[in-house]
């Protein structure tokens, strides 16, 4: 969960991006390390396995400060996709503040996707998180692939939930998801923490300290 050090002036906050094996989880936070100005920056850690990209985590930290003084840390994970590491996917979950859920757009991937669903439904709720109430975005990534499910098919099933199409190793959609995500994340923070008064911070101040880290050139 969030960590409010009063003390140091320090906001850390928890992101994961979830999802299917394979389903460009690893490519999304390259890319958004690949579209961030260095200075800003934090070093990438990813583990590789021969079974899959990632084993434990890919963790990306981001950092900015805010018109009040604040330092705001946002922590970026994602989880292995295997259906193998269902353990491991509960352990990088806990104390995750929002979650990005990516899903591979080819027909075919559909199942693959609808059991890594119920798995993070599974999983959060065995970290005591209320599943409807934490912060998410979907994303339908590999939407340059043949045979993928039509949007709208797409936004209807998942009516409620901010959803974005993405090429995401040709950077399209990485920036949108991720923005939106922080969108979410910030209404959720002011609720629980009342951050709009404790902190000076408003949801605009908060997205443009995230933003102004990208260089909107880069990546399409």
């Amino acid at each position: 969960m969030v960590q409010i050090n009063m003390a140091n002036k320090e906001i850390t906050v928890k992101v994961v991006y979830y999802g299917p094996a394979l389903s460009g989880k690893t490519t999304n936070l390259q890319m958004l390390h690949e579209l961030m100005n260095p200075s800003s920056r934090g070093n990438m850690v990813t583990l590789d396995t021969k079974d899959d990209r990632t084993l434990y985590f890919d963790f990306l930290p981001i950092e900015f400060s805010t018109a009040g003084g604040f330092s705001i840390k946002t922590k970026l994970f994602t989880v292995p996709g295997q259906v193998m590491h269902k353990s491991t996917r509960k352990v990088v979950l806990a104390g995750a503040d929002a979650i990005a859920f990516i899903a591979d757009s080819q027909t075919a991937s559909a199942s693959a996707n609808a059991y890594s669903w119920r798995d993070m439904e599974a999983n959060l709720k065995t970290n005591g998180f209320d599943f409807d109430r934490i912060p998410k975005v979907v994303q339908f990534n590999k939407r340059d692939m043949p045979d993928v499910k039509p949007l709208q098919d797409i936004r209807n099933a998942w009516k409620g939930i901010p959803t974005f199409p993405a090429v995401a190793m040709r950077g399209e959609g990485v920036l949108e998801t991720y923005r939106e995500l922080m969108s979410v994340l910030y209404r959720s923070l002011d609720d629980k923490h009342a951050f709009a008064t404790k902190f000076g911070l408003s949801e605009e101040d908060f997205l443009k300290g995230v933003m102004k880290n990208f260089d909107r050139r880069a990546g399409g």
